[in-house]
């Protein structure tokens, strides 16, 4: 069964938060529905978004570094948020996995967002409706736009193109071959929820430098050095310059 996802790679994420105003930006305009943002420019500001960057630090200081992670709907094989849902307005579409909201039966109870254990949902304080990822639903079908425009609106925006989409259920596919040569990884598999969305780890890197190759070679300040110094008695500029 065709499975559609993200695959991030947490070693080149930046987090600039392109993926996040891009998300915003095209479902708010789109068949996805506005997303509200309650004073957005006040002290307290509220909103509903589909994709949150969180940023934080790891390890003991002085080695420390910092991690982005990006975090959204994982569109789970078997989503806890769906049978949860009273009215049946969450469900998973079987030609793609991608799971979705019908805001015509969402009635705002919250059940799906206590459901899912990666904090995935949202509710529309002013619609009073669950909101969540789509992976662009509207656009990546979208047969008027040029083949290589239909996916997702953060993966088109991620300027150091950390964000792949595709099947991942198909080995030949970018994401699958990513997942299986970068040792991808499905976020808290413990809660047996088959996350559908995949993580590349960071990978860590060293180079030894020695202190000869920290001199510049064609530094700027050495060559003035080699310069002759002026004598204190040669005459100033002011004094031999006619202003």
């Amino acid at each position: 069964m065709t499975q559609l996802a993200l695959v991030i790679d947490l070693n080149v994420c930046v987090g600039c938060h392109a993926c996040v105003t891009s998300c915003k930006e095209w479902n708010t305009s789109g068949t996805a529905g506005w997303m509200s943002d309650m004073n957005p420019y006040s002290k307290d500001p509220t909103g509903t978004f589909f994709n949150r960057v969180q940023t934080f630090e790891v390890g003991q200081f002085p080695n420390t570094e910092t991690v982005h992670f990006p975090k959204s709907c994982l569109h789970c094989e078997d989503p806890p948020c769906v049978p949860v849902c009273p009215t049946g307005a969450s469900y998973k579409r079987e030609s793609d996995g991608i799971v979705l909201v019908d805001s015509d039966k969402c009635i705002g109870c919250k059940y799906c967002s206590w459901a899912c254990p990666y904090g995935a949902r949202e509710l529309d304080e002013q619609q009073k409706i669950m909101k969540k990822c789509t992976l662009c639903v509207d656009r990546i079908y979208d047969e008027t736009l040029p083949e290589a425009e239909r996916k997702p609106a953060c993966v088109l925006a991620c300027p150091s193109e950390a964000r792949l989409f595709g099947d991942v259920n198909d080995p030949d596919s970018e994401v699958a071959i990513a997942i299986r040569e970068s040792g991808g990884y499905q976020l808290m598999p413990e809660w047996g929820t088959k996350p559908a969305n995949h993580y590349l780890p960071r990978r860590k890197a060293s180079i030894t430098i020695h202190e000869d190759e920290l001199i510049r070679a064609d530094n700027p300040l050495q060559k003035e050095r080699q310069k002759p110094m002026p004598d204190d008695r040669d005459p100033t500029l002011d004094e031999t310059t006619s202003w």
